[in-house]
């Protein structure tokens, strides 16, 4: 059965594992708050037939309800302590987890693995565990890793066919709980996947910011795989445009 990937901009990706379609992080909209899309609008086959999301954390660019609601009513695996949000919102088939646990959805293993991220909502909460996913079906491992700093409990995740990694974020700086292209590069050293993908750059920008370092939303993934030549070359490197998709090697 084939595996394939579809990054379709800043942390959302749909993948197709086992017949079961899993997408990550839905951020869908022309506009989350205060920031715009500029990347190409999401194709509506995109978000078809989703079986299965996966939320890592609660910061509006990861959980963006209007954009679930376009998804119809998918099975949700969320971070323990959050379900009340998504079940207010009308989700009926939502599940709460934390670090450590895994579950399966037809011949499709998610593993849930820590993340080093705040996972706070704002302006008022909750506060529920940030997570990363390692999705299996056998054949082919995929590590999403949600928004993270480096950790080295990342050697320990396994055999993996593709790590989805965030480079970047949605505005000219970062702060702590996130990698920069450098940092990682610095991960696929512990990670030690056959290919890689660099996420979370290159989509969402504030709109008062259109001339301020836009390089920040242009450059992160040539820089991720400049920097992973040096640091990681076993590694094989693809950047993706949002909307582009790969098959997940064996």
């Amino acid at each position: 059965m084939d595996a394939k990937v579809d990054w379709l901009g800043h942390a959302t990706i749909r993948i197709e594992l086992g017949g079961v379609t899993v997408l990550t992080d839905p951020a869908i909209r022309e506009r989350i708050g205060p920031l715009d899309r500029k990347a190409a609008p999401v194709a509506h086959a995109l978000i078809e037939g989703i079986d299965v999301v996966l939320i890592s954390h609660l910061h509006q660019d990861h959980l963006d309800l209007p954009s679930l609601r376009r998804l119809g009513d998918p099975r949700l695996i969320v971070p323990a302590g959050s379900g009340g949000i998504f079940r207010s919102a009308g989700h009926r088939d939502v599940d709460e987890f934390s670090p450590g646990q895994r579950t399966t959805h037809g011949p499709v293993t998610i593993e849930i693995v820590r993340a080093d991220h705040s996972g706070f909502r704002p302006p008022f909460g909750p506060t529920a565990p940030a997570l990363g996913f390692v999705v299996s079906d056998g054949h082919h491992r995929v590590y999403f890793a949600g928004d993270t700093a480096i950790y080295p409990e990342m050697a320990d995740l396994g055999d993996l066919d593709l790590a989805l990694v965030p480079v970047w974020g949605w505005g000219p700086n970062l702060r702590g709980g996130h990698m920069d292209p450098r940092m990682a590069a610095e991960a696929l050293t512990l990670l030690r996947p056959r290919l890689a993908v660099p996420v979370h750059w290159g989509t969402f920008w504030p709109k008062t910011l259109d001339r301020v370092k836009p390089d920040r939303l242009r450059l992160p993934g040539r820089e991720f795989r400049e920097a992973a030549r040096g640091l990681a070359p076993d590694v094989a490197i693809r950047v993706l445009r949002p909307g582009e998709g790969l098959a997940i090697p064996r």
